[in-house]
């Protein structure tokens, strides 16, 4: 009962158009005041100590790494380092849009700045080349949602702030399946480009490509002071966090000086929005989690599905269309500290390894991304491509099924997301 009117309350506040952050805070203090004898001050004190956390941190600062390296050239560069390899494969520039996707998302650890460091670069580009604009928007879109998988990753963190898993051993998990899934979606790309005989671009020289792997090495020698640094145990991944700002900030104004030290205020500016609006979203969350656990609603739950009989294909599938159908409503932040708290003691009871838990909910959150009414990736991608959401779900939809496949394998394939983190020592 207690949970109906808790989720009940927060459904009809979302429903009045009022944000995820809002609508949580209200309902955490509806309940609160009239439904708890919670006192105040131990409220103040979990708000205190729930947000106090160090892998915190790292979210301010993969936010201003991306943003330095969005407005840096890094992206320009990689791109061209990308079209040189792979150009003159069927649909050439469309799989230079995946592979692009996928270095930048090494380095950024954002999905919508991926859309907007690759697409407005590479959009205008394939059409000039005689792409059809849906062809063009359906990759990016889709591809861009790499950044949340292959690791630095924001939602991760997020996870990681719910569940106390690893930042590290997430991180790890996140490379197999995110190179898995750049392939899969670089095999559709190649697929219909190959259908519909799209263009092709002529073969570059070696010394060409050398030279274009020259002009990147800066921006993708990032992928290895992050990953680098958190597996040889110089950073801790908050501390690589920091590492990366720093570098891009280096790398954007110093090296290849596509950005003054003038512009670097806006940059701030524009993360420190960022950061603001998710930091406060945390907050609310962290509460909300507080009178989840107060009310032993995720004991109850767990509780309940073991005395059901309810397996872990069961389970694992009814997370996946629940996460689905969250994807249809909110964002992929409030998702993850929302249902994380949740789902993750029902997850343990189970048996199933929290670290392939936070996959299977970071891949249900790319999904979520590129599909309508709220997914991010199509609105960021509209802004680019001036294509109204409804064309994009259009366009879309064959990269969209092969996500959908890719879900249901890395879901039931839990050494996929497990080997390289357990190669590494950094779970049993």
């Amino acid at each position: 009962m207690t949970a109906l009117v808790i989720f009940g309350l927060l459904t009809v506040l979302m429903l009045t158009g009022m944000p995820i952050s809002i609508s949580l805070g209200l309902t955490v203090l509806t309940f609160l005041f009239t439904m708890t004898q919670v006192p105040l001050e131990s409220v103040a004190l979990k708000l205190f100590t729930g947000i106090e956390k160090f892998e915190i941190m790292a979210i301010p600062f993969f936010i201003l790494a991306g943003n330095f390296l969005t407005h840096g050239g890094v992206a320009r560069r990689m791109i061209y380092f990308a079209s040189a390899m792979v150009g003159h494969w069927h649909g050439g520039l469309g799989l230079a849009g995946v592979v692009a996707c996928a270095l930048f998302a090494a380095v950024s650890g954002s999905s919508p700045a991926t859309v907007v460091a690759i697409g407005s670069i590479l959009l205008p580009a394939m059409v000039k080349a005689g792409f059809p604009n849906r062809f063009g928007a359906g990759v990016i879109t889709t591809s861009g949602a790499l950044g949340i998988l292959i690791p630095p990753s924001i939602v991760m963190v997020m996870y990681s702030v719910a569940t106390n898993t690893s930042v590290g051993a997430l991180f790890m998990a996140g490379v197999v399946p995110g190179l898995v899934l750049a392939t899969m979606l670089g095999v559709t790309t190649w697929y219909r480009a190959r259908k519909f005989d799209y263009p092709r671009q002529p073969v570059v020289s070696w010394r060409k490509r050398w030279q274009a792997f020259r002009e990147a090495i800066w921006g993708l020698l990032l992928i290895f002071v992050v990953m680098g640094g958190i597996y040889t145990g110089i950073f801790t991944p908050t501390e690589a966090a920091a590492m990366s700002a720093v570098y891009a900030f280096f790398v954007a104004v110093y090296v290849y000086r596509d950005m003054g030290l003038r512009d670097v205020p806006k940059v701030l500016l524009n993360s420190a929005n960022m950061s603001a609006m998710l930091l406060y979203i945390i907050t609310n969350a962290v509460m909300f989690s507080f009178i989840l656990t107060n009310e032993n609603i995720p004991q109850h739950l767990a509780a309940w599905m073991v005395d059901m009989g309810l397996g872990q294909i069961a389970f694992l599938l009814a997370v996946n269309v629940l996460l689905l159908l969250a994807g249809n409503f909110m964002e992929p932040s409030s998702i993850v500290l929302i249902f994380a708290p949740i789902l993750f003691p029902v997850a343990i009871t189970l048996g199933i390894d929290p670290v392939h838990f936070g996959i299977l909910m970071t891949v249900n959150m790319e999904v979520g991304m590129c599909h309508p009414p709220v997914g991010l990736n199509l609105y960021v991608a509209s802004g680019i491509t001036k294509m109204g959401i409804t064309e994009l779900t259009v366009a879309v939809w064959p990269w969209l099924l092969t996500m959908l496949v890719f879900l249901v394998v890395v879901t039931y394939w839990p050494a996929m997301s497990l080997a390289f983190p357990r190669l590494l020592g950094m779970i049993p």
